[in-house]
């Protein structure tokens, strides 16, 4: 038996023998890859936000695969781990990434057309991509409506000088409305979900 004085060292030390089995208090996702130090950094990265990510309502796999491309599709995010490495640097983009899966699970076609006013672009989604989710090309990054939600849903919620998706660094993909503004709708359309 075990004195109760050491089970909050066995339970860390389980925790870290399976980090695939943690989850952290902003959202509920588990990891395919990465390292341990890798995945403490999407966990920091979440958890430095102030955005609720438990709000969305599925399961996320975290994909981290070294060279791979950062990117979201419903239920999944593969992220570089090169990317992860960097440290802090990485949390703007892991946050931009999640904010995918609020896109996909929260967001309907009212909900996107109300932001879209306040967010510009050209379209949501890459128009005859392959995948309705990416760029294909045709439109620039910056174009996409759902990569300025998701820009813009990383600064507001994490305003740090850190932050890659800052206006000031993301070539203005997150400048389109004020984050109080930004903060005040995503609050509206999702009280209404």
């Amino acid at each position: 038996m075990i004195p109760p004085r050491f089970l909050p060292l066995v339970f860390a030390l389980a925790a870290l023998a399976f980090p695939a089995l943690a989850h952290a208090s902003g959202g509920n996702y588990v990891f395919d890859g990465g390292t341990p130090a890798e995945q403490a950094t999407v966990r920091s990265a979440l958890n430095a936000s102030a955005f609720n990510w438990s709000r969305v309502p599925a399961q996320i796999v975290i994909h981290i695969e070294r060279g791979g491309p950062s990117e979201a599709t419903p239920a999944r995010i593969s992220l570089d781990a090169s990317l992860l490495d960097s440290g802090r640097f990485a949390w703007g983009v892991v946050q931009h990434e999640y904010a995918h899966q609020v896109d996909f699970f929260l967001l309907d076609d009212a909900r996107r057309a109300q932001l879209a006013a306040a967010l510009g672009g050209v379209a949501w989604w890459a128009p005859g991509a392959t995948s309705s989710f990416a760029p294909n090309g045709t439109l620039k990054h910056a174009q996409l409506t759902s990569e300025r939600f998701a820009s813009t849903l990383a600064w507001a919620y994490w305003q740090s000088p850190e932050n890659c998706m800052s206006p000031k660094l993301a070539g203005a993909e997150s400048g389109a409305i004020k984050p109080a503004a930004f903060r005040a709708l995503v609050d509206k359309l999702l009280r209404s979900s």
